[in-house]
């Protein structure tokens, strides 16, 4: 009822389906084998830096671990990503192209060498041979670490997913803190404490990054924001939050003194990282067979851009 005593004429509007069918197609990607490289892709960009840290700072178990980490990621979410094409020459034919504009295409050539420099540089570490050109291929698997980590968000972001598209400004950051959160926790269960001390920088440093980037990100999309928080995408998302928060303080507490601690924080650190990526999934595909998140904000900017032309001719 108005603030008149007014009783609408017309009732508030449900948006179930758009002539019976969803506004938007539900994207055909298959879980779990997509949140899984989404993940995979960022535990692998990030150990790939955390790799270089350690050559440079003469810390050979931690590179040795990060670089085991990143050619085994970049592998492992070669073959997810592989499976979810459902035909392996599907991959090839994306390098027959490049395409600027598209981050699937950026995506495929970041992917593609990152693999191969990062297995040279795990090879030659692990064998002890050809340490030059291994540490070259390091040294390049480190550059495209970054790009490896957080293409994936520009690339779902660039989708019409809701839940994806509106937070195209913080889901980069959110998936380069969740890489680094989930790199440096990996590292830490295989690491000496002496030589972890890297790790634990880049697990802490990444789940602040994380959180708030999260947080801003809750905060700014309004409405699009409730497959975020509500359902199952909503418990994993929560769940993995507090995961990483408590992890990440322990980490900072008693990483460098309990090697117990320091192993029990990095686990529960890789856990939560898989558990963002799998909760941000799974909050698109919610939005996405929702119309009212693709209607309503919509209709929020068109209201908007009124007001503004509004008051633009006042």
């Amino acid at each position: 009822m108005s603030p008149r005593g007014e009783q609408p004429m017309v009732p508030d509007v449900e948006f179930e389906s758009y002539y019976g069918r969803q506004i938007l197609k539900t994207p055909t990607w298959k879980n779990p084998d997509v949140p899984l490289y989404l993940f995979l892709g960022g535990l692998a960009g990030a150990s790939a830096v955390l790799a270089e840290g350690a050559a440079l700072t003469g810390r050979p178990d931690l590179e040795r671990v990060a670089r085991l980490a990143a050619a085994g990621g970049a592998a492992a979410g070669s073959v997810a990503l592989v499976h979810d094409l459902g035909r392996p020459e599907r991959f090839l034919h994306m390098l027959r192209v490049f395409k600027p504009t598209s981050p699937l295409s950026v995506g495929s050539f970041i992917l593609a060498p990152f693999s191969g420099l990062a297995a040279a540089a795990a090879a030659s570490t692990v064998t002890g041979r050809l340490p030059r050109l291994g540490r070259l291929a390091g040294l390049g698997a480190g550059a495209l670490g970054p790009p490896l980590a957080t293409y994936t968000a520009a690339l779902i972001a660039n989708t019409a997913v809701p839940a994806w598209h509106e937070g195209h400004r913080e889901l980069p950051f959110v998936f380069a803190g969740s890489g680094a959160t989930a790199a440096g926790g990996l590292a830490m269960v295989f690491t000496p404490l002496p030589q972890a001390g890297p790790a634990r920088r880049m697990a802490v440093a990444g789940a602040a990054l994380e959180i708030v980037a999260a947080e801003g990100l809750l905060h700014r999309i309004g409405m699009v924001a409730e497959p975020y928080r509500e359902g199952r995408p909503g418990k994993l998302i929560s769940t993995a939050r507090t995961m990483t928060a408590v992890a990440a303080g322990v980490t900072f507490l008693a990483g460098r003194r309990s090697r117990a601690l320091s192993v029990a924080a990095g686990l529960t650190c890789v856990a939560a990282s898989a558990m963002t990526r799998f909760g941000i999934f799974e909050a698109g595909i919610v939005s996405a067979e929702d119309p009212k998140y693709v209607v309503v904000p919509q209709r929020e900017r068109m209201a908007a851009r009124a007001r503004a032309e509004a008051d633009a001719f006042a």
